[in-house]
């Protein structure tokens, strides 16, 4: 899911890490618009609010939205500059560290209500930034990972490419050309699906937990990493099997 590269990843490979990843941007956007009022999954409207505080001359909330785009841009720079450095030592595992550090992220954000209970409204643009880097990290790593399919953080361009993609169901009649069409699009419509997924799992949650549901997320990434690991090693010990017979 995560190590396969080049002809080595299969369409399965893909699917997998976009309906585990997009059901965890779901919970974290979720979360962020219930508990801190922000999107933290995207940038886009971000900056439709910068312009709107600079031109009503509200220049603190003016500087948040930025800080907000800024910190996703880090997010992204820093999970390419730790995959491009790791990847030099250990080439098969170079996404751990990025997804170690948005695990940390998200246990900090997820207990800061305990950790600072007094000042914690004063944190909230802290905390706001702190979720759109990590979701700046979940997006360069698994934009890299896919080589640029699989995309789980926003869905707007996902539903640009939906529409394009089932325009072309009335003209491709090339059977080869017919079926790869049809699994981009049932990709497409799972991280759709799972993203929403996400979102209402994390809303129902949310009554209950409050910043805490962002322990979901967690535990999905726990589970990607260690499924990831099981899953290699089964193949290893397969390839060994065959190898001494």
């Amino acid at each position: 899911m995560f190590r396969h590269k080049g002809k080595g990843r299969t369409y399965t490979h893909n699917l997998k890490l976009a309906s585990i990843l997009s059901g965890v941007a779901g919970v974290v956007n979720i979360t962020g618009v219930l508990e801190l009022h922000t999107l933290t999954t995207n940038v886009t409207g971000h900056f439709a609010f910068f312009s709107e505080e600079l031109v009503l001359r509200n220049y603190r909330m003016a500087f948040a939205y930025l800080f907000y785009i800024l910190f996703f841009l880090f997010g992204a720079f820093v999970s390419s500059l730790l995959m491009e450095w790791v990847s030099k030592y250990k080439p098969q595992t170079p996404y751990i560290i990025p997804i170690f550090l948005e695990i940390i992220i998200l246990l900090a954000v997820s207990f800061s209500a305990f950790l600072l209970p007094n000042e914690y409204a004063r944190f909230s643009i802290l905390l706001s930034s702190a979720l759109l880097f990590s979701m700046g990290l979940q997006n360069a790593l698994v934009t890299r990972v896919s080589q640029s399919v699989v995309r789980t953080t926003h869905l707007t361009g996902l539903f640009t490419d939906l529409g394009i993609e089932l325009s072309q169901l009335f003209f491709y009649r090339d059977r080869p050309e017919r079926i790869q069409l049809n699994k981009s699009i049932f990709l497409k419509l799972a991280i759709i699906c799972c993203f929403f997924l996400g979102c209402i799992i994390g809303g129902f949650t949310y009554s209950y937990l409050e910043l805490r549901t962002l322990l979901l997320p967690v535990g999905l990434l726990i589970f990607a990493l260690w499924y990831d690991r099981l899953l290699f090693r089964y193949y290893y010990l397969k390839r060994k099997f065959r190898n001494h017979h």
